[in-house]
């Protein structure tokens, strides 16, 4: 059984990881664990990130801390399900360094966005919190989507009207 991902074990899991760390990367982490990080939430149930540059020592390590940590990680980001946001690396938040990592926090109006479109209870709390705490400025939100909402085609799954309406309520609540 997995164990709830708390503060303590997202820093273990930090320095676990740049002890494999040959060569410098970001590590991006998104959702549950940003949240956990910021204290809105006081766990999550997995570790979702995106490395770049990948490299194989880094990938490689992720099975053994999975299990010596007893905690579930996904490689999983917004980009995955939503198109890229452009300027997503500059508007990232530096969280630490550990040796030759750096980790941030993924861009929060990509994460916003992402949840967004999820609409799940716990997503609709996260974007809920990153409003309110002024991370995510709702009329910057409305103007990112716009520059990704002609690429949602990329992505058959997505319904684009049903994202615009979504986005547009959370904006017109907020205010």
């Amino acid at each position: 059984m997995r164990e709830p991902i708390t503060t303590d074990s997202l820093q273990a899991f930090m320095k676990g990881l740049a002890a494999a760390a040959r060569s410098a990367s970001r590590v991006y982490l998104v959702g549950g664990a940003s949240a956990v990080l910021l204290g809105w939430r006081n766990s999550t149930i997995d570790i979702d990130l995106k490395i770049i540059p990948e490299s194989d020592e880094i990938l490689r390590s992720l099975p053994r801390l999975k299990e010596q940590l007893h905690v579930n990680i996904e490689l999983a980001s917004p980009d995955d399900f939503i198109p890229e946001l452009p300027g997503w690396q500059e508007r990232s938040r530096f969280i630490q360094q550990q040796g030759k990592l750096f980790f941030y926090h993924y861009d929060f109006y990509a994460q916003a966005l992402a949840k967004i479109e999820r609409g799940h209870e716990t997503d609709q709390k996260d974007v809920d919190h990153l409003i309110a705490s002024g991370i995510v400025e709702t009329k910057r939100l409305l103007e990112l989507f716009s520059l990704i909402e002609g690429r949602i085609y990329l992505y058959p799954e997505l319904d684009r009207n049903k994202f615009r309406r979504a986005v547009e309520r959370v904006v017109k609540e907020a205010n």
